[in-house]
């Protein structure tokens, strides 16, 4: 399954031990990661500003993304839908990557519950379905 984690599922993963980062695991072994040149720079914001990583470890964190993703967008157009500007390029990226899943904890996104093909779901809601696929 091609899987797309929004920056908030990814900075949480680095940020703390916990789901996303037990997520983030499972799609790395498991499925396919697929990511856009946006998130990763959204990721590396965050990491810098909110958890005021250093330049160089962010920087490690967002070459790691980009050497295990299995496609990483360069260009996207955004996405027509009732989400913010942002957002709109974002699940663009997710479309353009021809993700199954798009993982986020934007409630915003999340409302729009799937966009096409494109299912959107939270961190919890797509560990459930993987921990259910193993049973």
């Amino acid at each position: 399954m091609r899987v797309f984690l929004d920056a908030n599922v990814l900075v949480s993963a680095f940020a703390s031990r916990g789901l996303c980062a037990d997520l983030l695991e499972v799609v790395l072994l498991e499925q396919k990661l697929v990511l856009g040149r946006i998130v990763l720079r959204e990721v590396n914001k965050a990491l810098r500003e909110k958890l005021k990583l250093p330049a160089r470890r962010t920087a490690e964190i967002v070459e790691f993304l980009s050497g295990e993703a299995v496609q990483l967008v360069d260009v996207s157009s955004p996405i027509n839908a009732n989400v913010d500007s942002d957002d709109a390029l974002v699940l663009g990226e997710a479309i353009a990557a021809q993700a199954d899943v798009f993982v986020t904890g934007d409630a915003a996104i999340l409302k729009l519950g799937a966009i096409g093909p494109l299912e959107i779901v939270t961190p919890r809601q797509f560990w459930e379905r993987l921990q259910s696929s193993r049973r």
